[in-house]
């Protein structure tokens, strides 16, 4: 069997010029003579590469095993201790992706119970723009919405639940619907829910606003689809950010320039808003699982320091004392990004 690299693989400033295709044996030669990687089985390398892939082990998880300045691998790191950190970063997005789920769930009964009680069972209800926060700003993403909510309803339909409906009640009502819809429709539907609604569905929550949970809910749902699509998540980055929290406060994370430096849309802050967003219980199991595959990973890989991994990751170094502090102010008022211990 043979394997392309692809162009993606380039090296900053080789332009778009195709990489040179190259067998499994090519790859391996590669990786031992020309980036120094110390390969002891050429049989276990060669099945590995064709199970996961040059460019998704070597192209996704080569960066923290490398030296910077020179683009080879430090001295004495192994193809194991890579395929052993791809395999960290599966696990990793199997843990989140469980208790996302969890907070997916949730959001979905919520939305589904307090839209339906204000608004009725038709399905009419949630395909009418009318029954959001209609305004200007937000009009073509709400029809964009709407039409998106439309097309999961419709026939043809790979949910037969949903055609069931369709052929018996003429009616898909939305805790029907709510199923087949994904975390991201969930969320802009309660983006643009009216106030009263996601007031009601935000007191589920301790300490939070309905606007603060839009922007935890927003940072699960990104999350969410990088571990369902397989994407590399350790070091996991986006646009969005989740508020300034008591949780940043108490865990005396620095700051730079008046913005914390981490848990603000890294890895953290899917960890500070599963802190929010699920049961303790639930978020102590999350947290003993998750340090265990981090200390797993250090053991395997003794070519990567705690503190660079914690780094890349959005980690501080204290994260392991989050369970201690509560996720609201001691008087009981929600946490407001001008608060002060």
């Amino acid at each position: 069997m043979r394997e392309s690299l692809f162009s993606k693989n380039l090296p900053k400033g080789k332009g778009n010029m195709a990489k040179p295709f190259l067998s499994y044996e090519q790859q391996i030669d590669k990786l031992r003579h020309d980036k120094q990687l110390l390969i002891f089985d050429t049989e276990y390398a060669k099945r590995i590469l064709s199970e996961l892939s040059y460019y998704s082990l070597i192209g996704g998880y080569k960066d923290l095993f490398k030296n910077p300045v020179s683009g080879k691998y430090s001295y004495g790191v192994t193809f194991e201790e890579i395929v052993a950190f791809y395999y960290f970063d599966e696990e990793l997005r199997s843990l989140f992706l469980k208790y996302i789920l969890h907070v997916e769930r949730h959001m979905k009964s919520m939305l589904s119970y307090y839209f339906s009680e204000k608004y009725g069972e038709q399905q009419s209800a949630y395909l009418d723009e009318q029954n959001y926060n209609l305004n200007e700003k937000n009009k073509q993403e709400i029809q964009r919405l709407v039409k998106s909510l439309q097309k999961s309803v419709s026939m043809p339909t790979q949910y037969t639940y949903i055609a069931h409906h369709i052929k018996t009640y003429k009616n898909v009502p939305l805790w029907v619907a709510m199923n087949a819809l994904t975390f991201g429709q969930v969320s802009k539907m309660y983006q643009y829910a009216t106030s009263d609604v996601r007031t009601k569905i935000s007191k589920n929550f301790v300490g939070i606003t309905e606007k603060q949970l839009h922007q935890f809910v927003t940072v699960a749902a990104c999350c969410r689809n990088i571990c369902a699509h397989g994407e590399r998540l350790y070091s996991f980055k986006i646009k969005e950010a989740i508020p300034d929290t008591i949780i940043h406060q108490k865990m005396s994370i620095p700051q730079k320039h008046g913005q914390y430096i981490c848990g603000k849309s890294d890895l953290f802050a899917v960890v500070i808003a599963l802190k929010y967003l699920i049961a303790d219980e639930e978020f102590k199991r999350f947290k003993k699982h998750f340090g265990k595959l981090i200390k797993n990973v250090l053991k395997k890989c003794p070519h990567i320091s705690r503190e660079n991994l914690l780094n890349v990751m959005g980690i501080p170094d204290n994260w392991e004392k989050i369970t201690r502090y509560k996720t609201y102010r001691e008087d009981g008022d929600s946490f407001s990004p001008s608060a002060r211990l």
